[in-house]
């Protein structure tokens, strides 16, 4: 799994936080309210599932739900959405903050650790996200050609992601990488030939609420065969 390198909390270790409905005020009551019992999940099974790291724990609003609520804003308003996938989807990040967010949109969650999609599905029945799909299977057995738009945040290096999802994306699909600052080295060190394969740019940066580091959606898109 791919390492986003989480910033540094700036608040006090030993509290829990949850400031979204500070930072988010625009967002919908009900999103708040479903984001809310989301994180108290989290927290629920952390300790047996191993979520989040523990040192995210105490700010994980910042680090996880934050990150996620920003991506979404870059990767919605890039382009029409209608069904997106979430590659190596985990913990439900960002894919479950996609789903609350956009309850119009399919989120296809895809996770090989049986224990993980467990919980997914337990977070699926308590925000009530009924576009939201868990499923339990490695991203590269998908169907060839299937997808056409994903994303993901902590599934792989970006020559891996791009090498293993190659055969499910269809011509023309767009996957969108959630990405450290460090965004441009993995571009530049893309292998010569997986770039007949994918075109690859920069859609957005943002900064989390706490925080001074930059993080990045990167999208690549699939080149006809």
């Amino acid at each position: 799994m791919e390492n986003r390198k989480p910033e540094a909390s700036p608040s006090l270790e030993g509290i829990i936080h949850w400031r979204i409905d500070q930072w988010f005020k625009f967002l919908p009551a009900n999103a708040l309210l479903s984001l809310k019992k989301f994180h108290e999940l989290l927290l629920k099974y952390n300790d047996k599932l191993s979520l989040i790291s523990a040192k995210t724990v105490f700010h994980a609003d910042n680090i996880h739900f934050a990150d996620s609520i920003l991506a979404n804003e870059i990767v919605f308003k890039d382009q029409q959405i209608s069904e997106i996938y979430d590659f190596g989807a985990g913990n439900g990040f960002p894919s479950l903050i996609f789903a609350i967010l956009n309850p119009n949109v399919k989120i296809k969650a895809v996770e090989v650790d049986q224990r993980k999609c467990e919980f997914m599905k337990i977070a699926k029945a308590a925000v009530g996200a009924t576009n939201f799909e868990v499923l339990n299977v490695q991203v590269e057995s998908l169907p060839n050609d299937s997808v056409k738009v994903a994303v993901s945040r902590a599934f792989a290096p970006l020559s891996k992601a791009l090498l293993l999802t190659r055969r499910p994306f269809a011509a023309g699909g767009t996957y969108y990488h959630m990405k450290s600052e460090e965004w441009s080295n993995e571009v530049s060190e893309l292998p010569t030939q997986l770039c007949t394969f994918w075109t690859p740019s920069l859609v957005g940066e943002y900064k989390l609420p706490a925080g001074e580091i930059k993080y990045a959606v990167v999208k690549t898109v699939k080149n006809p065969d």
